[in-house]
């Protein structure tokens, strides 16, 4: 069970002035349960490649499958009961006159009772958290944190076993921002597959299990989070940051000329300061 990508390319306006090559040559594969982050600077192929995933684009050439399933034309339907997409903004898709509609708009085309409908609309709002009380409220009434969680609701209800998103805490407040990335742990947890593009190392490395770096429609690091922002000098020929608690001690590292591990994670750091006071070696 995974998406299996071989070969991935993808060119933007073939055959005239303006073609350009927006992947080139990808092959991966994200195994079912992982919480996969992509990073690389805009441009690098990211959002492409995550359009990809439930065929909102298909393959100039090579090929993509979901659980073995080959994308095709002819597949969509089945696909993107499989593999649900969540955009960069929120209000572009979301249309409908009311939050429980728009939730339940993606749930037509299963042909369920309508009592059917509003229990996998109840499932999916208590999932992420979004009040009842919403329900009969216009979606363009809400806060951005409010629609985003809608929807995440909407692609929820049809219960996929991958998740994809694209930047899903770009615009939020200090709070909004915490509760989506607890919103998507506890998703991952329960066997939901989390695969998000994000320009937020310190996101990243908080809840990433595996972080693929792009750069020039080509993946140019794979790994863990501690892996990858190991290679500060590496991601900064890549105009990429590095978590800033890493950037902190790696600095901190460098002017005490103490043996320090590279931390990734804020809680990682405070142990360590705590570990390090308790050793002596701050005072030193």
């Amino acid at each position: 069970m995974s998406i299996l990508v071989k070969n991935l390319k993808h060119t933007y306006m073939r055959k005239t002035p303006f073609e350009k090559d927006a992947l080139k040559g990808i092959s991966l594969e994200i195994k079912k349960g992982e919480f996969v982050a992509i990073i690389g600077h805009t441009g690098s192929g990211k959002s492409t490649l995550l359009q990809h995933f439930n065929g909102l684009l298909l393959p100039t050439d090579g090929e993509i499958c979901i659980d073995g399933e080959r994308i095709t034309k002819k597949n969509l339907l089945s696909i993107r009961r499989k593999v649900g997409f969540v955009f960069q903004y929120p209000e572009h898709q979301l249309f409908e006159d009311t939050v429980y509609k728009d939730i339940a708009f993606g749930l037509k085309r299963f042909k369920l009772t309508d009592e059917e409908v509003r229990e996998r609309v109840l499932y999916a709002s208590k999932l992420v958290g979004l009040d009842e009380r919403l329900f009969e409220r216009s979606v363009f009434e809400l806060s951005g944190g409010e629609k985003r969680r809608v929807a995440v609701c909407g692609v929820l209800v049809s219960n996929p076993s991958y998740l994809i998103l694209d930047e899903p805490a770009s615009g939020l407040d200090s709070k909004g921002k915490r509760d989506m990335l607890a919103l998507l742990q506890k998703l991952n947890e329960s066997g939901v597959t989390v695969i998000l593009v994000s320009h937020s190392m310190d996101d990243v490395a908080e809840v990433a299990g595996r972080v693929i770096v792009m750069k020039d429609g080509a993946v140019v690091l794979d790994g863990t989070p501690l892996e990858v922002f190991s290679q500060r000098d590496y991601l900064s020929s890549l105009d990429l940051d590095i978590p800033e608690v890493t950037r902190m001690f790696m600095d901190f590292a460098d002017r005490s000329g103490l043996d320090i591990p590279v931390v990734i994670k804020k809680q990682e750091g405070v142990a360590l300061i705590r570990q390090l006071i308790a050793e002596g070696r701050l005072l030193k």
